[in-house]
């Protein structure tokens, strides 16, 4: 996979899964996203929302789900600073369209993607359907995405297109297993897999648990989410940083070692079977 964008300075910051438009987490909680947006400097590299942002999104031609301005706005003067957004959509909004490109500038991708960040090699992802089974989402996600189905959704009025598709958004969202069981998993199926050759860092949403993974060279982070942790990722000079916001704080939360059991290949191994190829 060939990186789809490269940043070489600046502050970059990750966020995911806030589902703006669900009824859950204190109502004060898109408000305190909005001030983390605007703490972002000028001089940043860039935004990556990798997916979720919004419990439910559908475009039509000419209509939006209502209660987007304000996330919008602050969205459109990120890019007027001239600091890059990027939207990974993720599986509540991946009919993600033109709005966001056209309207506020937002670099968009319906899939996960390969940057290089500092000069290390980051794949990015919101994490729906990359492990192995879950066939029945896959298949459902493919036949979601097709231009057919789109049109077909679109001949339904907004006025009862939208209010659907919040009420389909909200049974569908489930509670993670705990972290001991569901972790583990994580790491096995998704992450090492994807830890090999010259991505040194995996940044990923969807799950809700805040992790940060670090040794022998390689890293893998799950951001949390924006609705009862309140947490984000920072890059600063090629270093990972998981925050979670405590009393209008962001406070640093450590990294921790990958279990015994499941260690990723050294990056410096790989490099050096990669140079004597």
């Amino acid at each position: 996979m060939e990186p789809a964008l490269s940043i070489e300075r600046g502050p970059i910051v990750f966020v995911s899964d806030v589902h703006l438009g669900a009824r859950i987490g204190p109502p004060q909680r898109e408000q305190w996203l909005i001030e983390l947006l605007a703490e972002i400097p000028a001089d940043a590299g860039a935004l990556f929302i990798l997916g979720d942002l919004f419990d439910f999104w559908f475009e039509y031609r000419h209509a939006i789900p209502k209660g987007s301005f304000r996330i919008g706005r602050a969205l459109a003067d990120i890019v007027d600073s001239g600091v890059p957004v990027v939207y990974l959509g993720g599986n509540h909004d991946f009919w993600v369209g033109s709005h966001l490109s056209e309207e506020l500038g937002v670099r968009v991708f319906l899939e996960p993607i390969l940057a290089r960040l500092h000069g290390r090699s980051v794949l990015l992802a919101h994490g729906d359907g990359l492990g192995p089974g879950d066939s029945g989402y896959k298949v459902l996600k493919a036949v979601l995405r097709n231009r057919l189905a789109i049109a077909l959704f679109r001949s339904i009025h907004p006025d009862l297109g939208i209010p659907l598709g919040w009420k389909v958004s909200n049974t569908s969202r489930h509670h993670t297993k705990q972290r001991e069981v569901l972790l583990p998993r994580i790491l096995r199926d998704i992450a090492l897999p994807r830890l090999v050759g010259s991505t040194e860092a995996m940044v990923m949403g969807h799950v809700h648990e805040p992790s940060h993974f670090a040794a022998r060279g390689r890293e893998f982070l799950l951001i949390g989410d924006w609705i009862g942790n309140f947490t984000h990722v920072r890059m600063e000079n090629g270093r990972f940083t998981l925050y979670r916001r405590v009393d209008g704080r962001h406070v640093a939360l450590p990294s921790e070692p990958f279990p015994p059991e499941l260690q990723p290949i050294p990056f410096e191994e790989s490099e050096r079977a990669r140079g004597a190829r």
